[in-house]
This record gives C-alpha cells, sequence and structure tokens, in this order.
C-alpha cells in the first residue's frame, strides 16, 4: 500500500472527535453545528444546560463548546459540574463584555475562551489545541508512580487523591494539573507565568489572579487551615512553593 493510501486509511478508520455544544441561539448553534460537522467532528447539540445535562447522562463527549449566557442555569455553573465531576475540557463561547466571566471561568477549570463573534477556523484550532493538552500520552512506568507527600497521595493514572486518612479527596481537572506541576518541582519556586504553561498553557491567556484563585481553590483541598497555609506556601514577590518532601511509590495494579 502506498504512503498515500496508509494515510488514507488511518485517517478513514479513527475515531472522530465527539462535541457538545451548548448554546440557547439557534442562529448561532446551527451553522456552527454543521460546520464543524465539515470539518471531520461528530457534534451533538443542546440548547441549555438542563439538555446538555441529560445528554451527558447518555454519552460523554470528548469536549464541550459551552456559552456563558444562558437561561435558567448559566454556562458558569454547568462549567463547574463539568470539570469537577466528568473531568472534561471545557471551551466557553464568551461575549465581548463578559471579561470577568471568562476570568472566573478559567479559574473554575474551563480550558480555553473564544470571544464572539469569532472566526469558525479560530474556534477549531482552539479545539485541536485544548485536545492536544488534554489527551495526555501513555505513560512510562516511572510516570505512572502514585506521588506520596506529607502522607497524602496522588495516583496520576487514576488521577485519585487520597488523604492521611485515605479519603478520596475530589480533584477538578485544573486543580490535578496544579497539583502535578508542584509535585513534580517540591521545594522550588514556581512563578505565576511559569504555572500557567505548566498547567493551562499559553493559549488560553489566563491572567495573574487566575492563578492565584486555582491555588487558592487547591489549598481549601490538602491544607488543614487554607488560611495559614502550609504545604503550599506564597514566596512575596515570585509565587508558590510546595514546602514539602515528595517520593514516588510503586505503581498501583488492579
Amino acid at each position: 500500500m502506498s504512503s498515500h493510501n496508509a494515510a488514507s486509511a488511518a485517517q478513514a478508520t479513527a475515531t472522530p472527535v465527539r462535541l457538545l455544544l451548548v448554546d440557547d441561539e439557534p442562529t448561532l448553534r446551527e451553522p456552527l453545528a454543521e460546520y464543524l460537522t465539515r470539518q471531520g467532528f461528530v457534534v451533538s447539540q443542546a440548547e441549555d444546560a438542563a439538555r446538555a445535562r441529560s445528554a451527558l447522562l447518555s454519552d460523554t463527549p470528548d469536549l464541550v463548546l459551552l456559552d456563558i449566557m444562558m437561561p435558567g442555569e448559566d454556562g458558569l455553573s454547568l462549567c463547574r459540574h463539568l470539570t469537577e465531576t466528568k473531568n472534561l475540557p471545557v471551551i466557553m463561547l464568551t461575549a465581548r463584555s463578559e471579561a470577568t466571566d471568562r476570568i472566573v471561568g478559567l479559574e473554575i477549570g474551563a480550558d480555553d475562551y473564544v470571544v464572539k463573534p469569532f472566526e469558525p477556523r479560530e474556534l477549531v484550532a482552539r479545539i485541536r489545541s485544548v485536545l492536544r493538552r488534554a489527551t495526555r500520552p501513555a505513560l512510562t512506568p516511572e510516570e505512572d508512580a502514585p506521588y506520596e507527600f506529607e502522607n497524602w497521595k496522588l495516583d496520576p493514572l487514576k488521577r485519585r487523591l487520597t488523604d492521611p486518612q485515605g479519603i478520596v479527596v475530589p480533584l477538578s481537572s485544573a486543580e490535578f494539573r496544579l497539583l502535578v506541576a508542584f509535585l513534580n518541582h517540591p521545594r522550588q519556586v514556581l512563578d505565576r507565568d511559569r504555572l500557567l504553561d505548566m498547567v493551562q498553557g499559553r493559549e488560553a491567556h489566563l491572567f495573574d489572579r487566575a492563578v492565584d484563585n486555582q491555588v487558592s481553590r487547591l489549598r481549601r483541598k490538602i491544607e488543614e487551615d487554607s488560611r495559614d497555609p502550609k504545604l503550599i506556601q506564597t514566596v512575596w514577590g515570585g509565587g508558590y512553593r510546595l514546602a514539602a518532601d515528595v517520593r514516588r511509590l510503586a505503581p498501583e495494579r488492579d
């Protein structure tokens, strides 16, 4: 088989990316769904958060495109649900006047945002960029190994955090990535720009305050007193530091 035919066969058998598009404006939602379908995506549509939640009970997409301003439950509330319980990548579709909402959405775990009106080609580029970050390559046995710090354990393969009493502590996708960044660099000062690169990628255009809020959310999960943090310390003028020794354990096998 020629290389061209082999590539065509591989493309034909590749599993298409499934998207859930949640937007209450049919004049935007339906043409956008048609465009994304022509780009090779499989697109499901929901006109509000309630229908999106119903759709998610029967099918799990690879990524959610989510409008912020919707009647009933708004996009921020649904975004929080998706990032904390589904671990799904989310791209927010926002109006130009919603800068504060964009920041809040990124703080609660959204992966990126696109400002309306936008070029559909830009959205496709953002989708592919987010999916590249979300698609984790196969881990080596060393990378599979759970982290242990101050009697806490994080299993990177299962993305499961357990406290010193063995109780599982839920983490959003953003909190997981932030914690891994600290665990891979214990006792090192990580400034905000470096954390942005490691946790979100520069494509997300996050602001410093978004990093601070994500750190605050993680502290509420792992600190005895988040107002007096002992594990994730603030280094004034520098950033943050994980003040704990970290070791890797033997990978757990089911």
